[in-house]
């Protein structure tokens, strides 16, 4: 391998680079095009995102309408998923629901997001006592579980969509916090940091420009994972009725009324739980395929030609 292409495949180095035919986006969605369930996991996602965002056209009924003379109603042409026990048809509530959970478990990555990334980014680049302290804090958090963590600050700040995810980006700010760690205490001797010391520019700068471009990888391919379980998440908040509050839909809450139904309209479970099933396994999917598709082994072999003809 020649001295340019290991420049340009090397994504820790700054400053002009040759962009090979083996590098760069369109690589990057070719390798994501063959990768296995990636399809399905976009298409999963973005069947959920189309039903959150066209939730008021599509839906056939208003969610919050009581129509307590079709009560427990199966399904039928009428009514596809049936109806709950005050009447109200479920599958509009699960299409609004599939709002409460896209919204929940986007806002709550980016919370986690800005805290992990920032949090991290100080703790390995100045390292010494302000990374202790920022790494004790952090095993302080984790060494509570996910969950019984997140019922205690939602149960202090309250119930509601907001405290929810408000609770879930803070449970899961030590995953980011310790992942960029790792990946800046990696970085901040190479010489493009030393070369960015060298001409006079400030940690901020040197943090923000020149190391935290070079560690988005690892961090987008977490963030779509946690999205699935921020998703799951703000579901079992919802269901101990410390998430969205009646009469709005979530697919947590829907599950809650509905396992009291299970022998006489067991749809009204089936159906939400379908639904989280369906998502996280679509986000679940999306993250995988976007690991695969950034795999550095994945780049060195095409770069260097394995696997190839010639």
């Amino acid at each position: 391998m020649s001295s340019q292409t290991a420049v340009a495949l090397d994504p820790a180095v700054e400053g002009p680079r040759r962009v090979t035919a083996q590098s760069g986006p369109r690589a990057f969605v070719r390798r994501l095009r063959r990768t296995r369930l990636a399809a399905v996991g976009f298409a999963i996602v973005g069947m959920l995102v189309l039903a959150a965002v066209l939730a008021p056209v599509v839906s056939p009924y208003d969610p919050n309408r009581q129509r307590l003379l079709d009560a427990l109603q199966a399904p039928s042409p009428a009514h596809l998923l049936g109806t709950d026990e005050n009447g109200r048809d479920v599958l509009s509530r699960i299409l609004y629901g599939a709002r409460v959970s896209l919204l929940a478990g986007v806002f709550s990555v980016a919370i986690a997001l800005a805290l992990g990334v920032s949090s991290g980014l100080v703790s390995g680049y100045f390292s010494g006592r302000v990374d202790n302290v920022i790494m004790r804090i952090m095993d302080a958090l984790l060494a509570f579980p996910t969950l019984v963590l997140a019922l205690a600050i939602t149960a202090a700040l309250g119930p509601g969509l907001r405290n929810a995810m408000i609770a879930i980006g803070v449970v899961y700010t030590p995953i980011f916090a310790r992942l960029t760690r790792g990946q800046v205490l990696s970085l901040r001797e190479r010489e493009f940091v030393e070369a960015a010391r060298t001409i006079g520019a400030g940690s901020g700068r040197i943090m923000v420009r020149h190391i935290l471009p070079n560690v988005t990888a690892p961090l987008i391919v977490q963030a779509s994972l946690s999205v699935a379980f921020a998703i799951l998440a703000e579901a079992t908040l919802s269901f101990l009725g410390l998430g969205v509050q009646p009469p709005e839909p979530s697919w947590g809450s829907m599950v809650s009324r509905g396992k009291d139904y299970l022998d006489q309209a067991p749809w009204l479970s089936f159906a939400p739980g379908g639904a989280i099933l369906l998502a996280v396994m679509g986000f679940n999917f999306v993250g995988d395929a976007i690991r695969d598709a950034l795999d550095p082994r994945l780049v060195r072999d095409v770069g260097t030609g394995v696997g190839s003809q010639g």
